[in-house]
């Protein structure tokens, strides 16, 4: 990979209907069950996500972050049964943070027929600019076969219900 990609994305056909999907992905409760990186522990909220602006909070474990933490994710993206994207800042000593700090996630959905959703899951890390992080972080953190694997776990979570 070269020093200077600043984002993955993968796709697959999910055998569900936009709508479907959209709606576990506006469930913050539901992303360890389609987190494919083992990063995601447990959401601290869990109401729906039903716009952009929002944010909402999830707790995590990673080594390159130090073990345990929260992140503070703010929906940068909300396009009902098309789009939905978050920008995530991580916690520091408990205080939640001012803004994002770079980084997105954008899943965006396009219908192949009734029954199936083409997914596209990008991870956008051209957005940070601090060196530190950028060094400490090291992008991308999370490797292109964690997000087939998120993607893989979404089409399962969705077809189950």
């Amino acid at each position: 990979m070269s020093n200077d990609q600043t984002q993955l994305t993968v796709t697959r056909t999910v055998d569900a209907p936009a709508k479907d999907v959209f709606a576990v992905l506006t469930l913050p409760a539901r992303h360890s069950e389609f987190d494919g990186s083992g990063t995601v522990r447990a959401a601290d909220d869990t109401e729906r996500i039903t716009a952009s602006g929002q944010k909402f909070v999830m707790n995590m474990h990673a080594d390159h972050m130090g073990g345990d933490y929260r992140t503070h994710n703010f929906v940068t993206a909300y396009d009902e049964n098309k789009m939905l994207g978050w920008q995530p800042a991580p916690e520091e000593d408990g205080i939640a943070p001012e803004g994002p700090l770079g980084w997105e996630w954008l899943y965006t959905l396009t219908p192949q027929g009734s029954d199936a959703t083409e997914v596209a899951l990008t991870y956008d890390w051209s957005g940070v600019d601090d060196k530190e992080l950028l060094q400490q972080v090291g992008f991308p953190a999370i490797p292109r076969e964690a997000l087939e694997e998120s993607l893989n776990l979404l089409a399962a979570t969705v077809t189950k219900g």
